[in-house]
């Protein structure tokens, strides 16, 4: 399950943001990076709460208010968030609150890898929304995928 997550996390920060400057790039990242848990074995740090707000932090603390690079880095937490989202890791209290819940996250299931047979529909899913972003971004454009490639900005902007 991949499509899923890059393609809901796009459309939603599309619809909710509604900025034309908005840098995909990271959140693209970011929607996809709790998968890595999957290497081993199984559900981790990276499905938590914590994980998230720990990158939310960091990006806060560590970048200027005016500076370029915030804006840029903040895709990172905001993909990871989503992910949570999307994943159904909410409806897990042990994995979503960890360490709050106790530190031992051996056992619980993948989220990703638990229900069955429905990634397959998720997959689509994912795949429609990013058919979509592709056409209502113009991708097939040399100009609009050299302006996602250096600026990250998908639906227009400067």
């Amino acid at each position: 399950m991949f499509l899923w997550f890059i393609g809901t996390s796009i459309a939603i920060v599309r619809f909710v943001f509604q900025d034309p400057r908005f840098d995909y790039r990271l959140l693209i990242v970011g929607s996809a990076l709790p998968l890595a848990d999957g290497i081993f074995g199984g559900a981790g740090v990276m499905h938590t709460l914590v994980f998230a707000l720990v990158l939310l932090a960091l990006v806060m603390l560590t970048t200027s208010r005016r500076g370029r690079l915030r804006p840029l880095l903040l895709g990172l937490p905001i993909g990871v968030l989503l992910h949570l989202v999307v994943d159904g890791a909410w409806t897990d209290t042990e994995l979503l609150w960890w360490p709050v819940t106790g530190f031992d996250l051996a056992g619980i299931p993948f989220p990703e890898t638990s229900r069955g047979w429905w990634w397959v529909p998720m997959e689509l899913v994912g795949l429609g929304l990013l058919v979509w972003v592709w056409r209502a971004s113009g991708l097939s454009r040399p100009a609009a995928r050299h302006r996602f490639w250096y600026t990250g900005q998908l639906f227009g902007g400067r």
